[in-house]
């Protein structure tokens, strides 16, 4: 690797767990009494892909807090579902066909139907926290915020998570697990081992060839934060033809509103080994291709999330959002970034990119630079599973 690309490579320890996870609670410790748990904790997890990845160790961890006959069940929006059933821990889910509204007096029964005693709220929400006071939870737990804290019977005052602008100090995963370790979480937590025979339905017709390919790289060229977090798609375009030239198979994946995104990431590039499947995969599917893959890259992102949860390694290009808060929890991906002095700024739009420019965060990050960060993780891991 060249000096401008290993000036680019920042730290692992911005992706190690360990690191992620290390340090002092951040709250005092108030255990709960085993009596107060009914039947188990129901855990209202956020409504955004990347954001309940990283809150995924902090809700597994929870179990170690039951008694034997308690369950533990997650809240999230329904097309979730998915993530939630590979997770042996999670006993129980509850889909919101509409996660930004009011519950319906469906999901409201069903949540009464569990008799959680216990209610712990990732995110802050006034709307949630009544919902689930209404759906008969007699202890809530949650972070102060939007009003939530009015039904909390324990509030959690997070410090800002960047301080006057500054990079952050703690993770977001980490802060997920603070709310935990209140409870009386104690020790490392981890992401959870994924169980695809738990998975419903089976892999789609079109997405066999992928799946079944060798050395599959997934592309993530979409983040529905905003533009200054992307990337640009010829440069993904660029790594992707690289790829293939050795031999592989590449993948676009993301929404519906990536679609321009993935066909310019694959243009000119042989159908049979390019696939575009940018908003054509659910959940599910999503996650048995990226678990098939030799590697990944993406923007700070969702996909980006879950392939570090899956296991998969990769590479992602940051240049709005913060690293040392939203870095993917997994120790097999690296970070690529160029940063100037306006980083992170964490806007959703750059204000001094011209329309239809890159922001320069992003402009500074070259292909290359990618591409030979990608070869070194993979050259690495070759050699850990020897």
């Amino acid at each position: 690797m060249n000096e401008t690309a290993r000036d680019n490579v920042l730290g692992r320890s911005l992706t190690d767990p360990a690191a992620i996870f290390s340090g002092a609670p951040l709250f005092p410790v108030r255990e709960i009494a085993s009596g107060k748990f009914r039947n188990g904790i129901a855990v209202r997890m956020p409504n955004h892909l990347g954001d309940t990845v990283m809150a995924l160790p902090a809700l597994v961890s929870l179990r170690a807090l039951l008694p034997r006959y308690c369950a533990l069940y997650a809240i999230a929006p329904a097309a979730f579902q998915p993530l939630f059933e590979a997770i042996p821990e999670v006993d129980g889910f509850l889909p919101l066909g509409r996660p930004h509204r009011f519950w319906r007096m469906k999901e409201l029964r069903n949540l009464r139907m569990f008799r959680a005693g216990v209610g712990v709220l990732f995110n802050r929400s006034f709307r949630d926290a009544l919902m689930m006071r209404c759906a008969g939870i007699p202890l809530l737990c949650g972070p102060a915020g939007r009003g939530g804290a009015l039904f909390f019977d324990r509030v959690l005052r997070y410090p800002p998570l960047h301080p006057g602008g500054a990079p952050a100090t703690r993770h977001q995963a980490r802060r997920y697990f603070d709310l935990a370790q209140a409870l009386g979480v104690a020790g490392i937590p981890a992401m959870p081992h994924f169980d695809f025979d738990r998975l419903a339905g089976e892999l789609p017709d079109f997405l066999r060839k992928a799946v079944e390919a060798k050395e599959l790289l997934v592309l993530a060229p979409g983040a529905a934060y905003g533009p200054a977090k992307r990337w640009s798609a010829r440069n993904f375009h660029h790594v992707a033809a690289a790829w293939l030239e050795r031999g592989g198979t590449v993948a676009a994946v993301g929404g519906a509103a990536e679609a321009p995104a993935g066909a310019e990431c694959l243009d000119g590039l042989p159908a049979d080994r390019a696939f575009d499947f940018c908003g054509k995969t659910a959940l599910g599917d999503l996650m048995r291709l990226l678990r098939a893959a030799r590697a990944a890259v993406a923007n700070d992102s969702g996909v980006m999330h879950l392939a570090a949860a899956l296991g998969t390694p990769g590479v992602a290009v940051f240049g709005s959002t913060d690293p040392a808060a939203t870095a993917p929890v997994s120790a097999k991906w690296r970070i690529v970034a160029a940063p100037p002095a306006c980083a992170p700024c964490l806007r959703r739009k750059c204000p001094r990119a011209a329309a239809g420019d890159a922001p320069e965060c992003m402009a500074a990050v070259a292909p290359e630079t990618v591409r030979e960060a990608l070869d070194a993780l993979l050259s690495a891991e070759n050699e850990r599973e020897r």
